[in-house]
């Protein structure tokens, strides 16, 4: 199997610190710092290193060095290397991301003083879907003359949707809306249709974990692209991974990504798509967050390349109870995918349907009340941080419902099972990512009230303070 992308000498030398000012011999500086670079998603796994006379001349030290340090790597399992492939980089067997199962462990005891970090979501709007469901109930009574089934979804849902579609500036038909069950629904769906076993995907480094695991179950291969260490793409390298991994499809956040909040200019969306074209690769966007800006949006994505899929929902915005999204493709894909579903479900509840096509008329105005509110539960976060944990390093999102904390250490497993002791659930930094990198990220939804985030942040600063004194990064820099 063939490392699914390269990375150049002089790429890596800018990635990497002055080796002249670590610690011990420069071939175990040079070894550290590749190792550290993997571990914090800044070089996705299976990533082939340049050759070592090529990174020889690029950091100006002898090839001997370099060969000293590839060696090192290999014997601590962060290098491999095949017969005409070169040497990759990758981590040591058995220091895979466990799963995110804090979701189905804290319910069990609801009296207790536990505060949930582990879902970027929010509650319900207060009074806002009763009296949505009571509207529509009233209005339910010519669906019930039919048989209920329909895969592509209810014509009224779907001209709303496509209505909205438009006002944002991509001219949009109901014939190019299918209603699903979440955006992560539409995804599995397009995956099931478009993704052959071994096919590869592209993604973002840090990504949604459900896309991960969607991809994987449908039998795809998984290509991390790493962001940039300030937020959004590092437009190279996704353009040189679009063209060197021959990818069926990417699967990409440019709108208040998850989980670091990002929003891609439109001029990075525009070089990326037109690589996208030359390749043939399917390119995927999620729009779930889309309306949670803070300071205002791009242009769609889809209103650059008519061929870009968009998925979302009301998820985010409304309720993730309220189990209605969507999916913009062509009227040929939307046909395809309403056949595909038929063989996993007839499609979506009725009566979610009718209330959701009431609430994609609202969402503006729904949108702006939950921004008034995320704002400063944002702002108390990031101060609380501030103030308890100023060595970790945050960037300020411009929208969504979290923040991406970069540790000074690289514990964020160990500091998520013991600050669940300690009665706060997060989900460490590796789940993001693939075979246990990231380890030096954390993700902080801001979606609880402001005086809770701060506890919470108190609360991890007890425990970060027991681990960052215990030595333990010293001795355990990939978590099993």
């Amino acid at each position: 199997m063939a490392p699914l992308s390269r990375i150049g000498g002089r790429a890596l030398a800018d990635l990497l610190p002055d080796l002249r000012t670590m610690p011990g011999p420069v071939y175990s500086a040079l070894a550290h710092g590749i190792t550290s670079l993997v571990l914090d998603g800044r070089i996705a796994t299976e990533t082939r290193l340049p050759s070592e006379r090529e990174l020889a001349a690029s950091l100006h030290i002898s090839r001997a060095t370099v060969t000293a340090a590839y060696d090192a790597l290999r014997s601590e399992g962060f290098l491999a290397s095949r017969t005409g492939s070169g040497s990759y980089v990758t981590v040591p067997a058995g220091s895979q991301p466990r799963p995110a199962l804090a979701r189905w462990t804290t319910r069990s005891n609801e009296a207790a003083d536990v505060i949930d970090l582990s879902c970027a979501a929010l509650p319900a709007p207060p009074d806002l879907l009763p009296g949505a469901m009571s509207a529509a109930a009233a209005r339910l009574g010519p669906y019930l003359l039919g048989d209920g089934y329909d895969p592509a979804g209810l014509p009224v849902l779907r001209e709303a949707v496509a209505a909205r579609f438009t006002g944002r500036g991509v001219p949009t038909r109901p014939e190019q809306i299918l209603v699903t069950n979440g955006a992560l629904h539409g995804l599995d769906l397009l995956l099931r249709l478009l993704l052959g076993p071994g096919d590869r995907a592209i993604t973002e480094l840090p990504t949604y974990p459900g896309a991960l695991d969607a991809i994987r179950a449908n039998g795809g291969r998984v290509v991390p692209v790493p962001m940039a260490p300030e937020g959004g793409w590092q437009v190279g390298q996704l353009q040189a991974g679009l063209r060197q991994t021959a990818a069926r499809l990417a699967f990409l956040t440019p709108d208040f990504h998850n989980p670091t909040g990002a929003l891609v200019p439109e001029a990075h969306r525009r070089e990326v798509l037109a690589v996208a074209r030359q390749t043939g690769t399917t390119v995927v966007v999620d729009e779930s967050f889309v309306d949670l800006g803070f300071r205002g949006n791009e242009r769609p994505t889809a209103g650059i390349d008519s061929s870009v899929i968009t998925v979302g929902s009301l998820s985010k915005a409304v309720w993730g109870g309220l189990r209605i999204g969507w999916l913009r493709a062509s009227t040929d894909l939307v046909h395809r995918l309403a056949a595909l579903r038929t063989s996993i479900d007839m499609g979506s509840p009725v009566l979610e349907q009718v209330v959701a096509a009431s609430l994609v008329e609202q969402l503006d105005d729904i949108a702006a009340r939950r921004v008034a509110e995320l704002v400063p539960q944002r702002d108390a976060l990031v101060a609380a941080l501030a103030q308890h944990l100023p060595d970790w390093r945050v960037t300020v999102p411009e929208g969504g419902l979290s923040l991406w904390a970069e540790l000074s250490s690289p514990l964020s497993t160990p500091l998520s099972m013991l600050a669940a002791q300690a009665g706060v659930v997060v989900v460490p930094g590796s789940r993001f990512g693939v075979d246990g990198t990231l380890e030096r990220f954390l993700r902080l939804p801001y979606s609880l009230p402001a005086d809770r985030l701060a506890e919470a942040v108190r609360r991890l600063a007890g425990v970060w303070a027991q681990l960052d004194g215990s030595g333990l990064a010293a001795r355990q820099l990939v978590v099993a």
